[in-house]
């Protein structure tokens, strides 16, 4: 169960980033309803699923080298910490900023395919899975299958299950509560990247500075 967990806050740390995956879901579910957002977000989730079965391959293989353990416990702990810096400055923000344009939306049955390729070409997704995630997914198993498909498991629901809040939250409320909905999604972001911050240069510390 706890690597369930893991995999879990994993996801929700990777999904509460404000990037173009999730104001697209934002802007469908308010438009088109909750269905609609639904199914754009229900086509990032196995985008980042095939990014996580990806990140937990490679760098499972790589983090045998103590060079890429010390990049990836100083490294990934330093991005961790930026990334935490940025969401509660990002939460901090009182300005309203402008309305994200959007191109028109497509077909229904498109929505689930702009969702995949949306997450897929997603720079925030992209860095977050070459820089941290995929040192944290490697740290997260004990290397077995089962383990491996528990936290696949975990990873995949956290999304399907950020992408049915969001898309509830945006349809019911979005637009009343305006610019304090994404500065909510900021402020619970910086505190996952924090914990997970201390996580990583808890286990570095552990496995490299102690031995």
């Amino acid at each position: 169960m706890e690597t369930l967990f893991t995999g879990i806050l994993l996801s929700l740390s990777l999904c509460l980033d404000i990037g173009m995956v999730n104001v697209a879901m934002i802007d469908v579910a308010m438009k088109h309803g909750r269905r609609a957002g639904f199914i754009l977000g229900l086509g990032s989730c196995f985008a980042d699923l095939f990014y996580a079965i990806l990140a937990l391959l490679g760098m499972r293989y790589l983090l045998q080298f103590p060079a890429v353990q010390w990049v990836t416990w100083l490294g990934g702990g330093s991005i961790l910490i930026y990334l935490a810096w940025k969401m509660a400055k990002e939460a901090l923000q009182d300005a309203q900023r402008a309305e994200t344009a959007h191109p028109p939306l497509p077909p229904k049955h498109h929505l689930f395919g702009r969702g995949l390729m949306l997450a897929l070409a997603s720079p925030t997704s992209i860095l977050w899975f070459a820089a941290v995630g995929g040192a944290l997914i490697a740290q997260a198993t004990d290397g077995s299958w089962l383990s491996s498909a528990e936290f696949l498991l975990g990873f995949f629901i956290g999304g399907v299950a950020w992408s049915a809040g969001i898309v509830f939250a945006s349809h019911h409320g979005g637009q009343v509560m305006g610019n304090r909905f994404k500065q909510a999604c900021h402020a619970i972001s910086a505190l996952l990247y924090v914990y997970f911050a201390i996580l990583v240069l808890r286990n570095g510390y552990l496995a490299l500075w102690l031995n």
